[in-house]
């Protein structure tokens, strides 16, 4: 062998949990834009580092920052677009109490570690193995790095889009599935707001003259909750309700929140047209539906599968047989993989518990992932 051989740089799980655990560090909760700037001045100072471009955009509506980097060279042509969010839902002070950040055996615990620090910093990682290498991808590597997927990508969604539109392919570093499964699907995501206004009464002297709308707001939960069929797909679940001021006053108002998951967007069509024909049983109520798409469905399509097989043959060559799956959950890739781009999703690390504080990933899992993402990066023309 070499001298020069023996000095070239290896992938290094060691030294990649060891970057990964000072991202995991930086906690940032998606509300708080401070925190989430924090994680991104971390990121940039990184990415600066290894003499790629910085754009970096100030973030609005009470949201961090969106970064933007990219490789120098390659032109201005489509490309990698690496799509990766820096928020988490950890509140600050996670790391120390309810999800501390530790090492127990093959598994690595911390606020955002799985969701998805973890895939976020391998990305980088393989960027960083391959310019030490000397090396340089075939086609321009786009790094977004988004502050509010936690809570939809509310201010970037549209970035998102443009920055999908002009790429040719879409890598996504959301956690690993099921044993290391990568994403080639995922259902769609409605959301709504329901509000019941009633009539408020005194609940013991004049009850007779109030519409509780609690009571409406029941009827309402029943009819959604039943929209609910597993073997279609479809799930609709009542997440948050408010309502009431006093015990001993007939409520006024309700409010609920609703999550809906579709198989697909002609299904997600059927139901926003229940949403939006709900009415009330009581005539004197009155509902107002707020609501609609959140993140489009999107199936596996033949781009798709024809960058899932690239990935495959990579996993031959690194050792390990890579499979993929279609996921309830959502994600950014929702808005690329539905115009069309095909997108590979849950890159990152394997792990279990994300947004719980039972979080980790497995150690075990990192060299493969990183080599996974390095062998996409230069294989992709």
């Amino acid at each position: 062998m070499s001298d020069t051989a023996k000095n070239a740089p290896v992938i290094d799980a060691a030294e990649i949990l060891e970057g990964i655990l000072k991202w995991v560090e930086e906690e940032s909760p998606s509300h708080d834009p401070d925190a989430v700037n924090r994680m991104a001045d971390h990121v940039e100072e990184s990415m600066a580092a290894l003499g790629l471009d910085i754009d970096r955009k100030p973030g609005t509506d009470g949201f961090g920052d969106i970064l933007t980097v990219r490789t120098p060279w390659g032109g201005d042509g489509p490309g990698i677009l690496v799509l990766s969010h820096i928020d988490t839902v950890h509140a600050l002070g996670t790391k120390e109490g309810p999800n501390m950040i530790r090492r127990e055996g093959d598994k690595v615990y911390g606020p955002g570690i799985y969701d998805m620090k973890a895939g976020a910093y391998i990305a980088y990682y393989a960027m960083r193995h391959l310019i030490r290498q000397g090396k340089e991808t075939a086609l321009p590597v786009t790094f977004m790095y988004i502050p509010e997927e936690e809570v939809g990508s509310p201010t970037s969604r549209e970035m998102i889009k443009e920055a999908g539109k002009a790429n040719k392919y879409v890598l996504v570093t959301e956690p690993a599935r099921e044993g290391g499964k990568i994403v080639t699907a995922r259902k769609g995501r409605l959301q709504y707001e329901i509000k019941i206004t009633g009539r408020p009464a005194h609940a013991g002297s004049r009850h007779i003259d109030g519409r509780n709308a609690i009571k409406e707001m029941a009827h309402q939960i029943l009819k959604i909750e039943a929209l609910t069929d597993y073997e279609t797909g479809v799930s609709c679940s009542v997440g948050t309700i408010e309502g009431g001021t006093f015990n001993n006053v007939v409520p006024q108002e309700c409010v609920i929140t609703v999550d809906i998951r579709v198989p697909d967007m002609e299904t997600g069509d059927e139901i926003m047209a229940i949403f939006e024909g709900l009415e009330a049983v009581d005539p004197d109520c009155s509902l107002e539906v707020t609501g609609g798409v959140d993140r489009p469905a999107y199936e596996k399509f033949d781009g798709i599968a024809k960058l899932f097989d690239q990935a495959k043959e990579i996993a031959v060559e690194i050792g390990f047989d890579l499979q993929d799956m279609k996921t309830g959950g959502g994600s950014d890739g929702n808005f690329t993989g539905a115009l069309g781009i095909p997108t590979l999703d849950g890159l990152g690390a394997d792990g279990k518990g994300a947004h719980t504080h039972d979080e980790f990933i497995y150690y075990s899992s990192l060299e493969d992932r990183a080599k996974l993402m390095l062998g996409l990066f230069e294989a992709l023309d």
